[in-house]
Protein backbone atom coordinates (compact mmCIF):
# COMPACT_ATOMS: atom_id res chain seq x y z
CA UNK A 1 0.00 0.00 0.00
CA UNK A 2 1.28 3.43 -0.90
CA UNK A 3 2.77 5.54 1.88
CA UNK A 4 1.45 8.63 0.09
CA UNK A 5 -2.12 7.39 0.43
CA UNK A 6 -1.57 6.52 4.06
CA UNK A 7 -0.13 9.96 4.70
CA UNK A 8 -3.22 11.56 3.20
CA UNK A 9 -5.48 9.78 5.65
CA UNK A 10 -3.20 10.35 8.62
CA UNK A 11 -2.63 14.01 7.88
CA UNK A 12 -6.34 14.64 7.47
CA UNK A 13 -7.25 12.80 10.65
CA UNK A 14 -4.55 14.73 12.49
CA UNK A 15 -5.92 17.99 11.15
CA UNK A 16 -9.38 16.97 12.37
CA UNK A 17 -7.99 16.34 15.87
CA UNK A 18 -6.69 19.87 16.22
CA UNK A 19 -9.59 21.51 14.38
CA UNK A 20 -11.97 19.80 16.79
CA UNK A 21 -10.20 20.97 19.96
CA UNK A 22 -12.65 23.83 20.26
CA UNK A 23 -15.60 21.41 20.30
CA UNK A 24 -14.30 19.43 23.23
CA UNK A 25 -12.48 21.98 25.39
CA UNK A 26 -11.76 25.69 25.38
CA UNK A 27 -8.23 25.16 26.67
CA UNK A 28 -6.85 24.45 23.19
CA UNK A 29 -7.08 27.94 21.78
CA UNK A 30 -4.76 30.86 21.24
CA UNK A 31 -6.84 32.91 23.65
CA UNK A 32 -6.40 30.36 26.42
CA UNK A 33 -2.63 30.22 25.90
CA UNK A 34 -2.03 33.95 25.41
CA UNK A 35 -0.49 34.30 28.90
CA UNK A 36 1.28 30.93 28.86
CA UNK A 37 4.94 31.16 29.85
CA UNK A 38 6.67 28.97 27.28
CA UNK A 39 9.48 26.92 28.79
CA UNK A 40 10.80 23.39 28.57
CA UNK A 41 9.31 22.41 31.94
CA UNK A 42 5.91 24.01 31.36
CA UNK A 43 5.48 22.34 27.97
CA UNK A 44 6.88 18.96 28.97
CA UNK A 45 4.40 18.65 31.82
CA UNK A 46 1.39 19.94 29.88
CA UNK A 47 -1.04 17.49 28.30
CA UNK A 48 0.17 18.51 24.83
CA UNK A 49 3.79 17.92 25.85
CA UNK A 50 2.91 14.53 27.32
CA UNK A 51 1.07 13.69 24.12
CA UNK A 52 4.15 14.59 22.05
CA UNK A 53 6.22 12.28 24.26
CA UNK A 54 3.86 9.38 23.55
CA UNK A 55 3.81 10.20 19.84
CA UNK A 56 7.61 9.95 19.87
CA UNK A 57 7.51 6.51 21.46
CA UNK A 58 4.97 5.15 18.99
CA UNK A 59 6.79 6.69 16.01
CA UNK A 60 10.08 5.02 17.01
CA UNK A 61 8.50 1.76 18.22
CA UNK A 62 9.61 -0.17 15.13
CA UNK A 63 13.19 1.08 15.46
CA UNK A 64 13.09 4.14 13.22
CA UNK A 65 11.02 7.20 12.35
CA UNK A 66 10.33 6.99 8.62
CA UNK A 67 9.79 9.93 6.28
CA UNK A 68 6.01 9.63 6.40
CA UNK A 69 5.94 9.71 10.19
CA UNK A 70 8.37 12.63 10.21
CA UNK A 71 6.08 14.62 7.91
CA UNK A 72 3.09 13.93 10.12
CA UNK A 73 4.97 14.86 13.28
CA UNK A 74 6.14 18.06 11.59
CA UNK A 75 2.53 19.07 10.94
CA UNK A 76 1.76 18.30 14.58
CA UNK A 77 4.55 20.59 15.79
CA UNK A 78 3.33 23.41 13.54
CA UNK A 79 -0.28 23.12 14.67
CA UNK A 80 0.54 22.98 18.38
CA UNK A 81 3.07 25.81 18.15
CA UNK A 82 0.46 28.12 16.60
CA UNK A 83 -1.52 27.98 19.84
CA UNK A 84 1.25 29.59 21.89
CA UNK A 85 2.55 33.19 22.09
CA UNK A 86 6.07 32.12 21.02
CA UNK A 87 5.49 29.64 18.17
CA UNK A 88 9.11 29.06 17.13
CA UNK A 89 10.31 28.60 20.70
CA UNK A 90 7.40 26.25 21.33
CA UNK A 91 8.22 24.23 18.22
CA UNK A 92 11.88 23.94 19.20
CA UNK A 93 10.94 22.66 22.66
CA UNK A 94 8.45 20.17 21.22
CA UNK A 95 11.20 18.82 18.96
CA UNK A 96 13.47 18.52 21.99
CA UNK A 97 10.81 16.58 23.90
CA UNK A 98 10.24 14.31 20.91
CA UNK A 99 13.95 13.57 20.46
CA UNK A 100 14.46 12.91 24.17
CA UNK A 101 11.48 10.58 24.46
CA UNK A 102 11.57 8.60 21.21
CA UNK A 103 14.17 6.09 22.44
CA UNK A 104 12.89 5.75 26.01
CA UNK A 105 10.87 2.67 26.90
CA UNK A 106 11.23 2.85 30.67
CA UNK A 107 8.66 5.60 31.23
CA UNK A 108 5.87 4.80 28.75
CA UNK A 109 3.42 3.82 31.46
CA UNK A 110 4.31 6.79 33.67
CA UNK A 111 3.89 9.35 30.86
CA UNK A 112 0.60 7.81 29.73
CA UNK A 113 -0.69 7.73 33.30
CA UNK A 114 0.20 11.40 33.77
CA UNK A 115 -1.63 12.27 30.56
CA UNK A 116 -4.59 10.20 31.68
CA UNK A 117 -4.78 12.17 34.90
CA UNK A 118 -4.65 15.45 32.98
CA UNK A 119 -7.50 14.30 30.71
CA UNK A 120 -9.53 12.41 33.29
CA UNK A 121 -12.51 14.75 32.85
CA UNK A 122 -12.14 14.94 29.09
CA UNK A 123 -12.80 11.48 27.69
CA UNK A 124 -13.48 12.83 24.21
CA UNK A 125 -10.02 14.38 24.00
CA UNK A 126 -8.49 11.22 25.42
CA UNK A 127 -10.15 9.25 22.64
CA UNK A 128 -8.84 11.71 20.03
CA UNK A 129 -5.29 11.28 21.31
CA UNK A 130 -5.53 7.49 21.50
CA UNK A 131 -6.98 7.36 18.01
CA UNK A 132 -4.12 9.43 16.64
CA UNK A 133 -1.52 7.15 18.24
CA UNK A 134 -3.17 4.09 16.71
CA UNK A 135 -3.26 5.76 13.30
CA UNK A 136 0.37 6.78 13.59
CA UNK A 137 1.30 3.14 14.13
CA UNK A 138 -0.24 2.35 10.73
CA UNK A 139 1.93 4.93 8.94
CA UNK A 140 3.99 2.29 7.13
CA UNK A 141 0.94 0.17 6.29
CA UNK A 142 1.20 -2.32 9.13
CA UNK A 143 1.48 -2.43 12.90
CA UNK A 144 4.44 -4.32 14.33
CA UNK A 145 4.32 -6.30 17.55
CA UNK A 146 6.45 -3.65 19.23
CA UNK A 147 3.99 -0.96 18.19
CA UNK A 148 1.06 -3.05 19.41
CA UNK A 149 2.75 -3.60 22.76
CA UNK A 150 3.41 0.12 23.24
CA UNK A 151 -0.13 1.06 22.22
CA UNK A 152 -1.56 -1.50 24.64
CA UNK A 153 0.63 -0.18 27.46
CA UNK A 154 -0.47 3.39 26.75
CA UNK A 155 -4.15 2.44 26.57
CA UNK A 156 -3.98 0.56 29.86
CA UNK A 157 -2.12 3.39 31.64
CA UNK A 158 -4.66 5.89 30.31
CA UNK A 159 -7.40 3.59 31.66
CA UNK A 160 -8.85 3.75 28.17
CA UNK A 161 -11.90 1.58 27.53
CA UNK A 162 -10.58 -1.69 25.97
CA UNK A 163 -13.66 -1.99 23.77
CA UNK A 164 -13.15 1.51 22.39
CA UNK A 165 -9.46 0.79 21.86
CA UNK A 166 -10.16 -2.31 19.77
CA UNK A 167 -12.95 -0.52 17.90
CA UNK A 168 -10.59 2.32 16.95
CA UNK A 169 -7.89 -0.13 15.91
CA UNK A 170 -10.29 -2.19 13.79
CA UNK A 171 -11.85 0.91 12.25
CA UNK A 172 -8.55 2.27 11.02
CA UNK A 173 -7.34 -1.14 9.86
CA UNK A 174 -10.51 -1.48 7.79
CA UNK A 175 -10.03 2.01 6.36
CA UNK A 176 -6.56 1.07 5.16
CA UNK A 177 -7.84 -2.08 3.48
CA UNK A 178 -10.42 -0.08 1.54
CA UNK A 179 -7.90 2.27 -0.07
CA UNK A 180 -7.30 1.30 -3.70
CA UNK A 181 -5.30 3.59 -6.01
CA UNK A 182 -7.11 4.05 -9.34
CA UNK A 183 -6.21 7.51 -10.59
CA UNK A 184 -4.22 7.97 -13.80
CA UNK A 185 -1.39 10.41 -14.40
CA UNK A 186 -3.36 12.08 -17.22
CA UNK A 187 -6.00 13.28 -14.77
CA UNK A 188 -3.80 13.74 -11.71
CA UNK A 189 -2.79 17.35 -12.31
CA UNK A 190 -6.38 18.33 -13.07
CA UNK A 191 -7.66 16.67 -9.89
CA UNK A 192 -5.23 18.67 -7.76
CA UNK A 193 -5.84 21.86 -9.71
CA UNK A 194 -2.17 22.28 -10.57
CA UNK A 195 -0.02 22.36 -13.68
CA UNK A 196 2.65 19.88 -14.71
CA UNK A 197 4.99 22.87 -14.71
CA UNK A 198 4.44 23.46 -10.98
CA UNK A 199 7.13 22.29 -8.57
CA UNK A 200 6.47 19.65 -5.91
CA UNK A 201 6.17 22.20 -3.11
CA UNK A 202 3.28 23.87 -4.92
CA UNK A 203 1.68 20.51 -5.69
CA UNK A 204 2.06 19.34 -2.10
CA UNK A 205 0.38 22.49 -0.78
CA UNK A 206 -2.52 22.04 -3.18
CA UNK A 207 -2.81 18.39 -2.19
CA UNK A 208 -2.89 19.09 1.55
CA UNK A 209 -5.45 21.85 1.10
CA UNK A 210 -7.77 19.53 -0.81
CA UNK A 211 -7.36 16.68 1.68
CA UNK A 212 -8.33 18.98 4.51
CA UNK A 213 -11.29 20.26 2.52
CA UNK A 214 -12.77 16.89 1.55
CA UNK A 215 -11.70 14.33 4.13
CA UNK A 216 -14.84 12.54 5.43
CA UNK A 217 -13.88 12.91 9.10
CA UNK A 218 -13.71 16.68 8.70
CA UNK A 219 -16.94 16.75 6.67
CA UNK A 220 -18.69 14.63 9.29
CA UNK A 221 -17.62 17.03 12.06
CA UNK A 222 -19.41 19.78 10.12
CA UNK A 223 -22.73 17.96 10.37
CA UNK A 224 -23.07 17.15 6.66
CA UNK A 225 -25.43 14.46 5.35
CA UNK A 226 -24.39 10.83 4.88
CA UNK A 227 -24.67 11.22 1.11
CA UNK A 228 -22.35 14.21 1.17
CA UNK A 229 -19.88 12.28 3.35
CA UNK A 230 -19.84 9.41 0.85
CA UNK A 231 -19.12 11.84 -1.97
CA UNK A 232 -16.34 13.43 0.07
CA UNK A 233 -14.84 10.00 0.77
CA UNK A 234 -14.68 9.23 -2.95
CA UNK A 235 -13.19 12.66 -3.63
CA UNK A 236 -10.54 12.15 -0.95
CA UNK A 237 -9.48 8.87 -2.51
CA UNK A 238 -9.31 10.54 -5.92
CA UNK A 239 -7.09 13.29 -4.47
CA UNK A 240 -4.85 10.71 -2.78
CA UNK A 241 -4.46 8.74 -6.00
CA UNK A 242 -3.67 11.84 -8.04
CA UNK A 243 -0.92 12.91 -5.67
CA UNK A 244 0.56 9.42 -5.62
CA UNK A 245 0.69 9.27 -9.41
CA UNK A 246 2.43 12.64 -9.67
CA UNK A 247 4.89 11.69 -6.94
CA UNK A 248 5.80 8.44 -8.68
CA UNK A 249 6.07 10.10 -12.08
CA UNK A 250 8.57 12.61 -10.73
CA UNK A 251 10.66 9.96 -9.05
Amino acid sequence: MSNIILFAFLAAVFYYIFKSYGRYTAQYSQEAFKDFSVSYESLKNSDLGLFVALVAKVAKADGHVDALEAQLVGIMFDDIAKLFPEPQKTKDILKQIFNEEKDRRDNIEAVAHQLGEALRRNKAQQEQFMGFLIQLAFADGKVTQSEEDILATIAEALEFDPNKYHALFDQFEAMMKNVHPQATLDDAYKVLGVSKDDNMDTIKKAYRKLVRQYHPDIIKSQGKSEEYIKEATAKTQEINQAYEMIKKARG
